[in-house]
């Protein structure tokens, strides 16, 4: 008899150690459900969010956390993985490197001069930096090894008046990069020299590139949008109405729309500080819908499966849109001074960002898998 007992206790040990192996792993799954939307914060000296990431679960669309980081953060951008975050530092020309498990700075990257955009390879091997001109009036790239965390070569582009944003064709093979008082570089990653220059509008601000790789997208801060075809390295469109003082921009990852963040639009594209978003369809390039945001729109980024659009808005909060309905359904207030948003592929994230609904499902399963045990006497 106390053998049986014995043993019956051993199995229910058992039970509950296998329990809670289901509970760890289903909260892991839990975790790393859906993607996170990192937003930079570049702050003004008076408030505390100064100089820091903020994470939103976009789930949820609730605050996950901030992680400290350089001075002046702006551009920000994420390896394919999701594993790594990487976070442009104006002020110190420095990278940020954010481990995504742990939403902490694992690495500080040092390039030359004020970074000003940031792309990642497809692969993720290499993280591509636009930087201001120097003391000579040259603009550069440095491009960092994401396995080393170190600056590995850097392509001089012209004496410019700064670099702007960059992408990185879906292939890996071409990368465009923006330049103030300047054209559009083309570089060939194989050799990274510029094999071609395109003429665009006026302070081009952002560059987006469709997943077919044929056409490229560029924001020009004077109320228009550039569309290049890619094969030829020509512009075969440009978007003029309904477009305002442009400030961010992205695609949709079936490559239907792009969306164009309106940093200040009033009637006659007159800037009156209010801020929007413009639909633009690929296949026709022309504004279908517009929609209002609060003031002073900046970054925009567009989740992996393409149901929602999160826009930074610079002096208040992030906007998120359905982009069945084109209507704002929610509104996340963070930090302040939003210039930059990314948001990852799905991944596995600490457990910690577990919900405390989420816990106390799985607490009920526990519950009933042990009411079962016992009642069947296994």
């Amino acid at each position: 008899m106390k053998e049986m007992k014995r043993a019956e206790t051993r199995c229910g040990y058992i039970f509950i150690l296998e329990i809670m192996v289901l509970a760890f792993l289903m909260l892991v799954s839990i975790a790393g459900a859906t993607p996170f939307a990192y937003i930079t914060n570049y702050g003004n000296d008076d408030v505390s969010e100064i100089d820091t990431v903020s994470v939103i679960d976009t789930a949820t669309n609730t605050f996950i956390t901030t992680i400290d980081v350089g001075r002046g953060p702006t551009g920000v951008a994420i390896t394919p993985d999701g594993s790594k975050v990487y976070v442009l530092n104006s002020f110190d020309s420095t990278v940020s490197v954010i481990d995504t498990t742990t939403n902490k700075v694992i690495a500080t990257v040092d390039v030359e001069n004020g970074p000003i955009g940031v792309a990642v390879s497809p692969d993720g091997t290499k993280v591509y930096v636009t930087q201001c001109r120097d003391e000579d009036g040259n603009t550069a790239i440095s491009i960092i090894d994401t396995a080393k965390n170190k600056v590995t070569d850097t392509i001089n582009i012209g004496h410019y008046d700064s670099l702007g944003d960059i992408a990185v064709t879906p292939d890996g093979k071409r990368v465009y990069v923006l330049a103030e008082g300047g054209p559009t570089s083309v570089i060939d990653t194989a050799t990274n020299t510029i094999i071609a220059t395109v003429n665009v509008g006026s302070y081009p601000g952002g560059i987006v590139i469709t997943p077919d790789g044929k056409k490229a997208y560029v924001a020009n801060g004077y109320n228009n949008v550039s569309v290049i075809d890619t094969a030829t390295n020509i512009v075969v469109a440009t978007v003029s109405d309904r477009i305002g003082s442009v400030s961010g921009i992205a695609v949709a990852p079936n490559g239907s729309k792009v969306y164009v963040a309106n940093y200040g639009y009033g009637a006659n594209n007159i800037y009156d500080g209010g801020g929007n978003i413009s639909v633009i369809d690929t296949l026709t390039n022309k504004v279908t819908v517009m929609v209002p945001l609060g003031k002073y729109t900046y970054g925009v980024a567009i989740t992996p499966d393409g149901t929602k659009l999160y826009v930074a808005n610079d002096y208040s909060n992030v906007s998120v849109i359905d982009t069945s309905t084109n209507k704002v359904t929610s509104t996340v207030n963070i930090g302040t001074r939003h210039l930059g948003i990314a948001i990852g592929n799905k991944k596995v994230q600490n457990v910690s960002h577990t919900t405390p609904s989420e816990f106390n499902s799985l607490l009920v399963v526990i519950l009933i898998l042990y009411i079962w045990r016992k009642s069947t006497k296994i």
